[in-house]
């Protein structure tokens, strides 16, 4: 049975300004993005586009910059309306104090959706080229997210047995039962697993709308499975079924990934075989 670290949140300090390690991992996801993005430029079929539809670096940086956006926007307002709707219609102003936690994945997944809807018509682009460019570009974000989770001793998991060899206590958690650490279950299956193979499937080009699809239907499966690990919302607890509101939203998510997929099949033109010469 193992102890949580307690680690120091600070990562380093010069005078009256401190540096975070959530805030490291956030630097360490943007900048991951950046670099598979313009890695993602030599797989088709963007690296085969020219003229006013040629991708390029600023591309990649253009949507980094509205996906930051959507994802503290989207992130912070999903939280307000998913977790605690009744309390902030009571204090609307407290919605704006980002700085005191509360987050949502999903929410900022919407609020990303909407930042690439804008980018794709200011682009003239459609929209679901530019999802599935992106799509394969953000489970390593994800994951950096989740050891920020692990170092700041938040969102710890439900109770595990003490013979489970990495069980591990959360004193913060108000108990000092053993745990599972359900912030790196996430960091490996939402982060490094989701990755992998969404990576791998996107190397070679897929129908307009495939890829874009498998990563909802994967972080939706993946995600749906660590909840079972995960402590709930104490201020929710389980809700219907048993299941965490977590779990409740990622049924739509699946859901949509399912109906995407199977429109891609049936609308989007297979991709034509490229030879290179």
């Amino acid at each position: 049975m193992l102890m949580y670290p307690h680690i120091d949140p600070i990562a380093l300090k010069l005078g009256p300004l401190a540096i975070h390690w959530y805030g490291l991992t956030y630097l360490a996801a943007f900048g991951l993005f950046m670099l598979l993005g313009t890695l993602r430029l030599r797989h088709q079929p963007y690296a085969s586009m020219t003229g006013a539809q040629a991708w390029s670096r600023r591309d990649v940086e253009d949507i980094l910059f509205l996906g930051v956006l959507g994802v503290v926007v989207g992130g912070r307002l999903g939280y307000c309306l998913f977790y605690k709707p009744g309390y902030y219609l009571s204090h609307p102003l407290e919605i704006f104090y980002i700085w005191q936690g509360g987050m949502s994945f999903h929410g900022g997944l919407l609020g990303v959706i909407l930042s690439m809807l804008w980018f794709a018509r200011s682009r003239h682009r459609p929209w679901l080229q530019v999802a599935d460019f992106v799509a394969p570009c953000v489970p390593t974000g994800l994951a950096a997210g989740r050891i920020g989770n692990f170092i700041n001793g938040e969102l710890w998991g439900r109770f595990a047995d003490p013979s489970l060899p990495w069980a591990m206590v959360f004193p913060q958690s108000g108990s000092m039962q053993p745990r599972h650490p359900s912030q790196i279950y996430q960091f490996l299956m939402e982060g490094l697993l989701l990755f992998v193979l969404l990576w791998l499937y996107a190397r070679r080009e897929r129908r307009q709308g495939e890829v874009a699809a498998a990563f909802l239907v994967g972080y939706g499966c993946f995600r749906f499975i660590a909840e079972y690990f995960r402590e709930p919302d104490a201020f929710l607890g389980l809700l219907s079924l048993g299941m965490s509101m977590g779990q409740w939203l990622c049924l739509p998510m699946i859901a949509g990934g399912v109906a995407l997929w199977v429109w891609a099949q049936r609308h989007s033109p297979a991709p034509q075989a490229r030879h290179s010469g």
